[in-house]
Order: C-alpha cells, then sequence, then structure tokens
C-alpha cells in the first residue's frame, strides 16, 4: 500500500507541475501578443508621415517618436515566449519545441537590441524571429488536437508563406506584393503567430482550469 501511496503522490506531483506550466505559459504568450499587437497600432498611428504599405514594420524603432517603446515591446516579446516556451515545455517535456520557441524569442530580442540602422545584425535576428515565430506554431501543432491543431497549422504555413513572399519581393521582384505592399505583406508574417498565440495563450489558460488537458495530456511519449 505504501508503494501504491507513493506512486499516487508522485503522479499527482507530476500533474500539477504540468497543470501550473500550462497556466503560466498561457499567461506569458497571450500577454506577448497582446502587447504586441497594441504597440504595433500605436506605433504606426504616433509615428510621423510613417508608410503603412511600403515601410518595414522595424522602421517603428528607429523613428524617435516611436523607438522606444516598438524596441522595448520586441524584447518583452522575446523574453515572455522564452519564459512561455519554458512553462509550456514542462507539460509537454519535448526539447526540439522548446528549441524553437528559444531561438524565436532570441530572435525578438536581439531585432529589439539591434535596430534597423544596425544593417546585417537586425535582418539576421528578425529573419530567425519571422521563421521561428511561425514554426513554433507549427510545432505546438503536434502537442494539441481537435481546431487549436488546425488553428496552428494555418497561422504557421500563412506565416511562412508570406516569409517566401518577402524574400521574393526583396530580391528585387515587388509586384509579388501585390496592393497591400511591402508593410502588408510582412505584417501577414507577423500577424498569424501573434494571433496564434492570443488564442494558445487562452486555450492553455483555459485547458489548465481542469483536472486534466485532453489534448496536450494525451501525449505521454518519453523526452525527445
Amino acid at each position: 500500500m505504501t508503494d501504491v501511496r507513493s506512486i499516487d503522490s508522485v503522479a499527482a506531483t507530476v500533474s500539477e507541475t504540468a497543470t501550473s506550466g500550462r497556466r503560466l505559459a498561457g499567461i506569458f504568450l497571450f500577454a506577448l501578443a497582446a502587447q504586441f499587437m497594441t504597440v504595433l497600432m500605436f506605433g504606426a498611428a504616433m509615428a510621423p508621415e510613417y508608410d503603412f504599405n511600403g515601410g518595414a514594420i522595424s522602421d517603428l524603432g528607429v523613428i524617435s517618436e516611436t523607438a522606444m517603446l516598438f524596441n522595448g515591446s520586441l524584447i518583452v516579446v522575446g523574453l515572455f515566449n522564452l519564459l512561455g516556451g519554458y512553462y509550456f515545455y514542462r507539460s509537454h517535456g519535448k526539447r526540439w519545441l522548446l528549441g524553437v520557441f528559444a531561438i524565436a524569442g532570441i530572435g525578438a530580442i536581439g531585432t529589439g537590441v539591434f535596430t534597423l540602422d544596425s544593417e546585417g545584425l537586425h535582418g539576421l535576428f528578425a529573419l530567425l524571429a519571422f521563421l521561428f515565430f511561425n514554426v513554433q506554431a507549427l510545432g505546438s501543432a503536434t502537442r494539441v488536437s481537435g481546431v487549436m491543431k488546425i488553428i496552428s497549422i494555418l497561422a504557421g504555413l500563412v506565416g511562412l508563406g508570406f516569409v517566401v513572399v518577402m524574400i521574393v519581393g526583396d530580391a528585387g521582384n515587388t509586384a509579388v506584393f501585390g496592393p497591400i505592399g511591402h508593410g502588408g505583406a510582412e505584417r501577414m508574417i507577423v500577424y498569424p503567430p501573434m494571433l496564434w498565440l492570443l488564442a494558445f495563450g487562452g486555450y492553455l489558460i483555459g485547458t489548465s482550469s481542469g483536472n486534466r488537458a485532453p489534448s496536450i495530456g494525451e501525449h505521454t511519449e518519453s523526452v525527445d
């Protein structure tokens, strides 16, 4: 009986840790997206003569009226993604997925630290963020099911599709941007994973409110 009670106690502790991890992950990921989307809106409204269609999102990081707000928000995005990814990891135990969250977070922090006038470094970190925030949506789809799985896949695919559009357009074929321009195409890289993070964060908070999260808790494979 002692052994059974001991096993039950360990199982309960593991379950409680996973539930707490999902809740904290959800809070950080939801807050990440909510603050960044709000800052993008404020920044575009505040920056004098900001070119929404033809400009880059990162122009907000070098315009004096918005630089501190925008760059600070990007650093928060990166830090919250690292924290959210870690706490999510506590519920699924997959190191490769934690790595995806970490690279995306580092990309966001680097983009905020090395602004658009830093040339090469800014472009490198921005590319990491563009790619890996969308990859983390696809990666997280492996840990959920149902509607949330579909949303995760669609968000990741749309964002990555526009990464390709951006690469082609920046290589000289600007016609690929169409009527939404460079600015619109870049937002179509950023908005899908940000909207996904709002939904995913809420999902994680919601599934942590009970004793068990059906979609995530079903996965009991050993750590990769």
